[in-house]
Formats: structure tokens, C-alpha cells, sequence
């Protein structure tokens, strides 16, 4: 696409950890154009520039630097928002926004589980996308990406669950920092210590999968019946989440089927070559010491699961450790990916 052809689009939450790194990842987007920044009312008439504390280790673009911060109000002129508003604000602002007929694509938890609402994996579950047409909206969308833990997890079952069926999972994650957004956790509460606690986390990891996975009935999503607990812990890891998953399958399975599987699996994004889509969603590695955050979180654009030991478990069938970047593919890169699929398929 040439510069002019690019669809402009607003961001909601500019100045937040999630809005910088929207901003870092749709800087030199092929098919987006970063035209409008919107974040609190204390930023509002400032440049971003001067209203925002820059986090991230790649510098802010300076064209976004000169943009004036507008309030978080359905007047933007881009018809795309993309929205890292805190939860506690962001959904009635987003709910304001479709309602004016804006695409509005959320990172944050407010509407994930409304039921006429996509929980968007575009590797997994795109034909939920149907769902916006049943949205009262007045020609707006809400399309959401899950939270940040539940999509390395996902990525992983969804082969096992398509080619063997899934009975029960147990996962316990170890958190990076960054996903507690910025300032975040103490520096005092993390050093030396893990804490095993995140407000709200394990009850959206037992709950996202099941409609992730659900099937796609008329107006609504029929949630799988799978059995899930999980435990989450934050560590002092900057980015890259870690958990330890077992599973119970439905079918016997072998452990070089379903490495065979993994390696195999593609989708949707890789067959549209969305350009924030990896190459390859699973990479499965043999070394008995992988994955890891600080070695294998960015590979493939961070937008891939690494996924390592399996081995066959005594309480279940198998267990294994998959890794996701939590701020790309769980939280920014995944919203993006996210409106690239609704405008390769039309919806946009």
C-alpha cells in the first residue's frame, strides 16, 4: 500500500503502557496510519510528546510526538480505534464509540464476555467475527482480544483440542512485569520473590478459553465443556509469560503426533499473510531447557507460542510449558492482528 492509501486510526489510551506499544507496533504498519491519539483528560491539548512518559526501549516515532492528545470522546475523524483504556474506564468510552458507528477493537476486559461480542484469536477462532453483525451498534463494532495469559495457553490447545478433544486443564503461570502495565508492581515487592497472586487473573484464564474454543451458534457463542483451573503468578521477568499447562484428552495421542501437530498448524492469519501475523503460530522445541522469556519472546514479530517439554503426566495425559509475548501478541500485537483479519475478510 502506498503511504496515502493507508487506512487512518485512533488510539485510545495513548499515553498508557498498552497505547505506547499500539503506537510502537502500528509506527511503519503497511495498512494502518497512526492519526489520532486520545488518553485522560489532564493530557488532553498537550502533544504526546509532552504528555506522555515514554517506557519502551524503541523510541517514540516523531511524527505520533507532534499529535495533539484528544479526550477520549466519539468525535475522532479515524473510523478504526484501537483501545488500551485502563478497565475501569473503558467500557462505557467504548460502548460510546460503536455506537457512533466506530470499529473499535479492545484490549481491555469490559466487554470480552458480552455474548454478542468476538473474543478474537485470529488463528482460532475467526468465523466468530459474525458475531458484529448482530451488534446493536448503529454500524459500529466491538471485537476484543483475550487476556494476556489465556492467548499463549489457546494457541497451544487449539491443535490438541481440534485433533484429540480436551477434557481438563490445569495450568500455573509465572507473569512478566510489564504485564501489570507502568508503574506496576513495586520494585521492592518483586526483587528476590515471586508473588502468587494477580487480581482477577486465574478467573479470566478458567473462563476465556471456553468461549475462545466455543462454536459459533446463530447470535451467540457455545462455550466448550472443558474443565480448567488455573494459578498465576507474577515474577521478575520484564516481558514473556511462562506457564506450565497439563492436559486430559478425550482421544489417545501419541507424543510425536502431537509435536507433528503443533509444527503443522496454521490458520487464517498465515494463509492471508496479515502482516502482524507470524509465520508459524507454534514453534515446538526439542531442547529439554526451552522455551524461555528472555531468549524466545521475540520471535516471529513476539506474535508466536513457543512451546517445549512435553512429556507424558501421572494425573493427566501430558504436560508441556508454553511462552507468549504478553505485551505483542497478548496485548497490542494481538489487536492489531485482530483488525487486520476483519479488514482481510471485509468486515472493515
Amino acid at each position: 500500500m502506498e503511504n496515502s492509501s493507508k487506512i487512518p486510526v485512533g488510539i485510545l489510551g495513548a499515553t498508557g503502557s498498552v497505547g505506547q506499544k499500539f503506537i510502537s507496533l502500528l509506527a511503519n504498519h503497511p495498512w494502518f496510519e497512526i492519526a489520532e491519539v486520545a488518553a485522560s483528560e489532564r493530557s488532553a491539548g498537550k502533544t504526546y510528546k509532552q504528555a506522555v512518559n515514554w517506557v519502551l526501549s524503541s523510541p517514540l516515532p516523531e511524527f505520533v510526538g507532534e499529535l495533539t492528545v484528544q479526550e477520549c470522546e466519539p468525535n475522532l475523524k479515524s473510523k478504526i480505534i484501537f483501545s488500551g483504556l485502563d478497565s475501569g474506564v473503558a467500557g462505557l468510552i467504548e460502548e460510546a464509540f460503536a455506537k457512533k458507528g466506530y470499529f473499535v477493537v479492545s484490549n481491555s476486559k469490559n466487554h470480552r464476555m458480552d455474548k454478542d461480542v468476538p473474543l478474537l484469536v485470529p488463528e482460532i477462532n475467526a468465523d466468530h467475527l459474525e458475531l458484529i453483525k448482530i451488534q446493536n451498534y448503529n454500524g459500529g463494532c466491538i471485537v476484543t482480544n483475550p487476556n494476556c495469559s489465556t492467548i499463549g495457553m489457546v494457541l497451544a490447545l487449539k491443535p490438541l483440542h481440534d485433533n484429540f478433544g480436551l477434557e481438563a486443564v490445569n495450568v500455573v503461570t509465572m507473569q512478566a512485569l510489564s504485564g501489570a502495565g507502568y508503574p506496576g508492581v513495586a520494585s521492592l515487592d518483586i526483587i528476590d520473590n515471586v508473588i502468587p497472586f494477580i487480581s482477577g487473573e486465574e478467573p479470566k484464564l478458567e473462563s476465556e478459553p471456553l468461549k475462545i474454543l466455543g462454536i459459533l451458534d446463530k447470535d451467540h457463542i457455545q462455550n466448550v465443556d472443558i474443565k480448567i483451573s488455573a494459578q498465576c503468578n507474577r515474577v521478575a521477568v520484564v516481558d514473556g509469560h511462562l506457564e506450565c499447562v497439563q492436559v486430559k484428552l478425550k482421544k489417545k495421542a501419541t507424543k510425536e503426533e502431537i509435536i507433528s501437530i503443533w509444527r503443522k498448524f496454521s490458520a487464517e492469519p498465515q494463509k492471508y499473510n496479515l502482516p502482524t501475523a507470524p509465520l508459524n503460530p507454534i514453534y515446538y522445541f526439542d531442547e529439554e531447557k526451552y522455551p524461555q522469556p528472555r531468549i524466545h519472546r521475540d520471535l516471529d514479530k513476539g506474535m508466536a507460542a513457543s512451546v517445549g517439554r512435553l512429556r507424558e503426566d501421572n494425573l493427566f495425559d501430558f504436560k508441556f510449558v508454553v511462552l507468549s509475548h504478553n505485551t505483542n501478541r497478548g496485548a497490542a500485537g494481538g489487536a492489531i492482528l485482530c483488525a487486520e483479519l476483519m479488514k482481510a475478510k471485509g468486515y472493515i
